[in-house]
């Protein structure tokens, strides 16, 4: 596939990343000319200098015969006027367009349509990470949560605690402990490597376990292996920019909600735009105001500025000060693997959440939807099954007689609206949803090739 990614920034580096080593034929737009050589000193890719919405930049990068156009540059503007060049005068298939200014997204129905700004999807970072915070407040103890096949099936990453039910016993052991409840551990992964589980993994203590099941089933299945964290009643935000304004009006109906802005007309327009939410303008590294606000009493704090530093500052401070849970957003990701798991709890990516939206339109086959987990080594997705048994390498067939690249997991199929956890007799059929974890995200093409079926199927 020949792909166009404007931007270089980290989104547009993240995804040049993804997708330059997966046999696509990537080129990066970018007016700063430091960035572009240092993707093309590490990646197999092409650059070109210039501004990513210009005609003759975009015809330079291959527009002419471009299968798909990412923009990710900083500019709103940029990024719908390169969709609507790219549109008009090279006749793209693909086109999708990050867009954070809510001023757009209230309007985007009729804003990003054929006829104005014609693009295939349109993502706000805002949303994404709003949502994922929101399902790691929902599931207490959570270290990732993602949906598949529209909210119907979970996939959730928890670390297995000592003294847990299930810590020490083989898998094979699970349906024993929750009986009428069906579940599929995914991954599992011990001291930061991949085990494949199998009927006799024993589960240990700090393993971080992936299991995939129902929506309904989910919270019975955690409490099996971690201990059952208290409700989450109090919630603190540090940063009162478009996620803190969207994670507090989603919040504040359930839970009491803090924010501190710094500053002083921002935490007036969100004192008027929240019902119940208390704004507090100052500063979120401020021990006096923490401990003056019942730090401690807080189950969870969210430091989400657009300041990596000053998010790891803040919400190291308020753990230490007795906040039940410490969230960071961590835009370099080199800073992720420094912090998450020790003082702060979970960091939050706001690359991984947009590579993530956008890798769905890239795969190969019909591909519903893909997660980007472990900061991009290991992969879920959605892939739907075609065809019969007689040009179908996965319809017909029961799982246990699928040849599953190594480290693939079936997780579980969903039939019309019905969720079947995988089991080795499960017989796949045309249509079915099948939710696959990919340990190493090297075999990603290799499944998109199981789930093809040739050209000429109808």
């Amino acid at each position: 596939m020949k792909i166009i990614i404007l931007g270089a920034g980290q989104v547009g580096a993240s995804l040049a990343d993804n997708l330059a080593g997966e046999q696509n034929d990537v080129t990066v737009v970018d007016t700063d000319e430091t960035l572009l050589n240092e993707l093309r000193d590490r990646l197999d890719l092409r650059i070109v200098h210039g501004h990513a919405s210009y005609p003759r930049v975009l015809r330079d990068a291959g527009g002419n015969d471009a299968d798909m156009l990412i923009a990710v540059t900083e500019s709103d503007e940029v990024n719908m006027v390169a969709c609507r060049i790219a549109a008009n005068l090279f006749n793209t298939p693909t086109k999708i367009a990050r867009v954070r200014a809510d001023e757009y997204l209230r309007s985007a129905d009729d804003l990003f349509s054929h006829s104005s700004f014609p693009m295939e999807m349109h993502i706000s970072p805002a949303q994404l990470v709003t949502d994922a915070i929101r399902r790691l407040i929902e599931y207490p103890g959570a270290l990732q949560v993602v949906d598949f096949a529209e909210g119907r099936v979970r996939l959730i990453g928890l670390r297995a605690y000592y003294g847990g039910p299930l810590v020490g016993r083989q898998l094979r052991e699970l349906p024993q402990h929750l009986p009428g409840l069906d579940a599929r551990v995914a991954a599992i992964y011990r001291r930061g490597r991949p085990l494949l589980p199998e009927g006799d993994t024993i589960i240990e203590a700090e393993d971080e376990v992936f299991f995939i099941s129902s929506v309904d089933a989910a919270p019975k299945i955690m409490a099996e292996l971690r201990r059952v964290d208290r409700p989450v009643r109090r919630i603190m935000l540090a940063g009162g920019g478009n996620i803190g304004l969207k994670l507090a009006q989603a919040l504040e109906g359930h839970a009491q909600v803090k924010i501190i802005e710094r500053d002083r007309n921002r935490a007036r327009m969100l004192s008027e735009k929240l019902d119940r939410g208390i704004v507090l303008c100052g500063d979120a590294a401020d021990e006096d105001l923490l401990t003056e606000e019942n730090i401690e009493d807080m189950d969870v704090f969210c430091a989400i500025t657009n300041d990596d530093e000053a998010n790891i500052l803040s919400a190291m401070l308020a753990k230490r000060l007795g906040a039940h849970k410490a969230l960071s957003l961590i835009n370099r990701l080199s800073y992720i693997d420094l912090v998450e798991g020790g003082i702060i709890d979970i960091a939050i990516s706001p690359q991984q959440a947009t590579v993530s939206a956008v890798l769905a339109h890239v795969r190969r086959g019909d591909v519903a939807r893909v997660h980007s987990l472990r900061r991009g080594a290991a992969e879920a997705i959605e892939a739907v099954a075609h065809g019969d048994r007689d040009n179908s390498r996965v319809v017909g067939r029961r799982l246990d007689e699928i040849d599953l690249p190594p480290g693939t997991t079936i997780g579980a199929i969903v039939r019309n609206e019905k969720v079947i956890i995988a089991h080795r007799d499960v017989v796949i059929e045309g249509g079915d949803h099948v939710v696959l974890f990919i340990v190493d995200r090297k075999y990603t093409r290799a499944v998109e090739e199981l789930f093809n079926v040739p050209p000429t199927f109808l």
